[in-house]
C-alpha cells in the first residue's frame, strides 16, 4: 500500500471513529509503525490545514479526531438545535478539585469545597466527565474520583498536563 493509500485509511478510521483514536489504536486496526502513523498524521493534519474547508485533525483526549472548526461553532449549534452542554459555577468548581487532586474522595472534595456535593458528583458522573477510579485504603474504604477521556474531549485538552498551573491562572480566575 503507497503513502496516499495509507494516509487515506487513516481518515477514513478518524472519520468513522466519531471519538479520537490514539496511534495504539491506529497501530492495532492498520499494523503501521507509529513512526509511519506519525508520519502520516502530520501530513493529513497540514493536507487539513492547507484546504482551510470546515474540518480539521486535532490532537485530543490522547488520540486524534476530525473535528469541525471552532469559528463554524454557532452554525452547527442552530444545526443540531441543541441548546450547548453548559455546567454550573458548582460543577465546574467541583470538576477542577477533582481534575487537580485526582483520585480524590468525595469528603475530601466536600471538604474542599465546605459544602455537600453529592448531586453534583452524580451529575458528573451521569455526564461521563469523572468516573470512579478505585477505593482508598481507608476505614469505610471511600470511592476515588478521577477525570475520564470525555472531561479531556468537552475542554479539547490532549492530556492533563495541558490543564493550567495555578501560578498561570490570574487571580480573577481563582
Amino acid at each position: 500500500m503507497d503513502n496516499k493509500k495509507k494516509r487515506s485509511l487513516i481518515e477514513a478510521l478518524l472519520f468513522v471513529s466519531g471519538e479520537p483514536l490514539s496511534l495504539k489504536e491506529l497501530q492495532r486496526i492498520t499494523g503501521f509503525s507509529t513512526g509511519e502513523i506519525e508520519y502520516l498524521l502530520q501530513e493529513l493534519v497540514g493536507d487539513y490545514r492547507a484546504r482551510d474547508g470546515g474540518l480539521e485533525i486535532v490532537q485530543v483526549a490522547e488520540g486524534y479526531q476530525i473535528v469541525t472548526r471552532p469559528e463554524y461553532a454557532e452554525w452547527i449549534r442552530k444545526f443540531k438545535a441543541s441548546p450547548p452542554q453548559k455546567l454550573s459555577m458548582a460543577a465546574l468548581e467541583t470538576l477542577a478539585i477533582i481534575a487537580y487532586r485526582q483520585p480524590i474522595t468525595k469528603a475530601e472534595i466536600e471538604q474542599l469545597r465546605g459544602v455537600n456535593s453529592d448531586g453534583i458528583v452524580r451529575n458528573l458522573l451521569e455526564r461521563r466527565l469523572i468516573r470512579i477510579v478505585g477505593k482508598k485504603e481507608a476505614p469505610g474504604r471511600p470511592l476515588l474520583y478521577g477525570t475520564t477521556r470525555e472531561f479531556l474531549m468537552f475542554f479539547g485538552l490532549k492530556d492533563l498536563t495541558e490543564l493550567p498551573t495555578l501560578r498561570e491562572l490570574s487571580p480573577e480566575e481563582l
